[in-house]
């Protein structure tokens, strides 16, 4: 089965398609059982859609289906993000948009990043406490011209912490609010933690060990095995 990404991130089809192929691993599965593509796999540029739903739900959803219907195949969309309690949820859905910034996504990412630390600059350390959270949609395009249909769902999440007033950004493993976000059992933030270990504890790589499971099922159910 082949899956398209709704993302042109390399780094999150990186993430899911290494947890995939554990998953098949684990489950006796050969590795192209299923195999995620990128946009760029399409040969041609799909305008992005206006991602303004409420929730990381509504926006995993709104994207799967733009991608479904704009190219005709199975799409796997997520929308994830930083909460943090301080800020009232902030940033939230807009996460990746946070501080405005525009341009490569490095440059975008410390903008996010500077923006976050500002904001929390008089915020004690024990009042830090953040979250990642993932949410994922598979939906499969219309029939006939009919409307994209939802196939599965799946949320993640991670507890953690906004790293202390005066402490600096740690580790080179990870993106976007990673160097930031401690995991007060581990002493180290998402960034400082290899892949394996990060994927076997974060937020997207377990939406897509979910995702991954529900999968099977269709397709379990589709030929009539399991």
């Amino acid at each position: 089965m082949k899956i398209l990404l709704a993302s042109s991130s390399l780094h999150k089809r990186g993430e899911i398609s290494a947890i995939w192929a554990q998953e098949a691993a684990s489950a006796g599965i050969g590795a192209g059982h299923m195999k995620l593509v990128g946009l760029d796999s399409l040969g041609r540029a799909i305008d992005e859609p206006v991602e303004d739903q409420p929730t990381f739900e509504g926006n995993a959803r709104l994207k799967a289906e733009y991608y479904a219907a704009a190219s005709g195949m199975i799409a796997l969309a997520d929308d994830s993000g930083l909460e943090v309690d301080a800020l009232g949820g902030e940033p939230g859905v807009l996460s990746a948009r946070y501080s405005g910034q525009t341009g490569p996504r490095d440059q975008v990412d410390a903008a996010n990043n500077a923006l976050l630390l500002e904001r929390l600059a008089k915020v004690p350390a024990e009042r830090r406490t953040a979250r990642f959270v993932c949410a994922m949609a598979l939906v499969e395009p219309g029939v006939g011209g009919g409307a994209p249909r939802l196939l599965a769902e799946a949320r993640g999440t991670v507890e953690g912490a906004i790293i202390g007033p005066g402490d600096l950004a740690r580790g080179d493993n990870g993106f976007g609010y990673d160097p930031l976000f401690l995991l007060p059992d581990v002493g180290k933030t998402t960034a400082e933690l290899p892949p394996d270990a990060k994927n076997a504890i974060s937020h997207r790589g377990k939406a897509s060990r979910a995702i991954w499971e529900k999968i099977q099922r269709l397709v379990n159910a589709d030929t009539g095995s399991g």
